[in-house]
């Protein structure tokens, strides 16, 4: 996680939308912009989740904390959110501050396995492919001593058809230590062992992938910068990494997945999708 996301915020605020948000888009119609279907990624997340004013949430692995605090904005929550990169948090806290959010939103630089406390709703976008099949059992433990009786929650993540590592090349180049899970890996480690109870699970392949050519585009205007950030060779891989990518979610060889889940004894739930 440090390798990859504590490049530096200059870096990446070359080639991502305002909001700073580094996970799949969601893009109503192809025609949206990068920075409209970021907005209704966020948007879509917590009408999944059912968001109602005062409700508490945690995040794990909140990224530049877009989502954070679009759920505080928007929906009248308070968050904590949690993330290892020191950049990333950094930059989350003074967008809390410059927007009047720092007394709704609290951003903690520690790991998700730390978290203390009780919420309504449990959400993490963009982590699980971080965490490695070794520890889901830890993070549905997590996800099990925060939620309240009614709780509920939604994990969007990276994955897979069938279990497989990630590309060599990409673990050792771009992200270290990563691995999508395919659905049965995360059901039987994380819900099954908790009794949470799958509501609704989504596949978003087709979104990423024009994320993905939105970044690249982006990133081919502003290669000049970022080589004289980094060098050549660092430009040259992330050009790989991100046209490899595109090509993977075009053609079905990788997934993006939001998942939404419950207490298994719960009936606190939607009746029926938009309900």
């Amino acid at each position: 996680v440090h390798r990859h996301y504590d490049l530096g915020n200059d870096f990446y605020r070359l080639w991502l939308d305002d909001e700073m948000s580094y996970t799949c888009a969601y893009f109503p119609t192809p025609a949206h912009t990068l920075e409209e279907a970021q907005i209704a990624k966020m948007d879509r997340v917590c009408q999944k989740l059912r968001l109602r004013p005062g409700e508490r949430v945690i995040e794990a692995g909140c990224g530049w904390g877009s989502l954070a605090l679009f759920m505080a904005r928007q929906y009248g929550v308070t968050v904590r959110a949690l993330n290892i990169s020191a950049e990333q948090i950094a930059h989350a806290r003074a967008r809390a501050a410059a927007e009047g959010l720092s007394d709704r939103v609290e951003f903690i630089e520690d790991d998700y396995r730390n978290v203390q406390g009780e919420c309504d709703v449990f959400v993490s976008v963009g982590m699980l492919e971080h965490v490695g099949p070794a520890d889901y059992s830890t993070l549905g433990g997590v996800v099990d001593r925060s939620l309240t009786a009614q709780g509920r929650g939604l994990l969007h993540f990276i994955g897979r058809n069938r279990p497989g590592e990630l590309n060599p090349w990409i673990r050792k180049r771009i992200f270290p230590g990563a691995y999508p899970p395919t659905l049965p890996e995360v059901f039987s480690s994380v819900f099954e062992p908790w009794n949470l109870s799958v509501l609704d699970v989504e596949n978003l392949r087709l979104h990423y992938a024009q994320t993905l050519d939105q970044w690249r585009q982006r990133f081919e205007a502003s290669a000049s910068e970022v080589e004289s950030m980094f060098d050549d060779t660092f430009v040259r891989a992330w050009r790989l990494y991100l046209a490899g990518s595109q090509a993977a979610f075009a053609t079905g060889w990788m997934q993006l997945f939001q998942v939404v889940f419950a207490r298994g004894d719960s009936n606190t739930i939607p009746w029926t999708r938009t309900c």
